[in-house]
């Protein structure tokens, strides 16, 4: 099992989508590019963090490989918008390909560059290195409270 770890919105849209694609094990939503390791969703809303809200996958890269998840990314959501997807606006909104290795980070960029050239250069879509990832504690918890 690899992981994937993608901002494109509010990480709520793109929890459900990928967890309908075969290969997808587990989705979990959270926050990720931040300046500390832990924060809530009030403190992310403030813009003061450096987060923007994630979907984490599990995904079983013999069903499904790591590119195929990227070009997924770029199909769901508009990577030329910045800092916003649909009615919600701020920098936790971001496009962003948050890369676990080398090689996730060559398939990212490799992609990204495909998808710019066919949007005439009007990409916004950043890639870095996982940093100061938490899981969306509070909703987390919602969740296990309804079920």
């Amino acid at each position: 099992m690899e992981i994937a770890v993608l901002a494109l919105g509010c990480f709520w849209g793109p929890e459900k989508r990928f967890g309908q694609i075969e290969g997808i094990l587990k989705t979990e939503v959270g926050y990720c590019g931040g300046h500390n390791s832990d924060t809530t969703y009030k403190e992310v809303c403030s813009g003061e963090t450096g987060h923007a809200e994630v979907v984490k996958l599990n995904y079983d890269p013999s069903k499904i490989t790591y590119k195929k998840i990227i070009e997924i990314f770029f199909d769901i959501h508009d990577p030329t918008t910045l800092n916003s997807q649909g009615p919600d606006f701020g920098t936790q909104y971001r496009s962003e390909i948050f890369y676990n290795n080398e090689e996730q980070k060559k398939i990212a960029s490799e992609v990204l560059n495909e998808v710019n050239k066919k949007l005439n250069g009007k990409v916004v879509t950043k890639i870095s290195k996982i940093n100061n990832y938490c899981r969306a504690e509070e909703y987390h918890q919602k969740y296990l409270d309804k079920n």
